[in-house]
């Protein structure tokens, strides 16, 4: 998982903060890392798949929370997603906790 790449894409599709998108981000490059998604879905994460499904969030949701959400239906369907949720955004007072 490409940070920057995800980053950058984060910015093109949804805007929002760069905090925001520096904390999916991160959240997402530990999420690849862990190997969850390969296991759990038969395919690796990648930029491309995290912006489609963010996109199915519900309209008016900032990135935090269409990555919350995304995670909490993960959570829902294998377990073991709530540790990669976001729960506070560094330096960002605007963003704050989003869930």
């Amino acid at each position: 998982m490409d940070r920057q790449r995800l980053e950058k894409a984060l910015e093109s599709e949804f805007g929002g903060t760069e905090a925001e998108r520096r904390a999916v981000a991160r959240a997402a490059h530990d999420l690849a890392d862990s190997g969850r998604p390969s296991r759990d879905r038969g395919h690796a994460l990648t930029v491309p798949g995290v912006i489609d499904h963010l996109g199915d969030a519900p309209d008016g949701s900032s990135i935090v929370e269409r990555w919350n959400w995304w995670l909490g239906a993960l959570d829902a369907a294998y377990g073991g997603y709530d540790y990669f949720t976001v729960r506070f955004v560094e330096g960002d007072e605007e963003a704050g906790l989003r869930r």
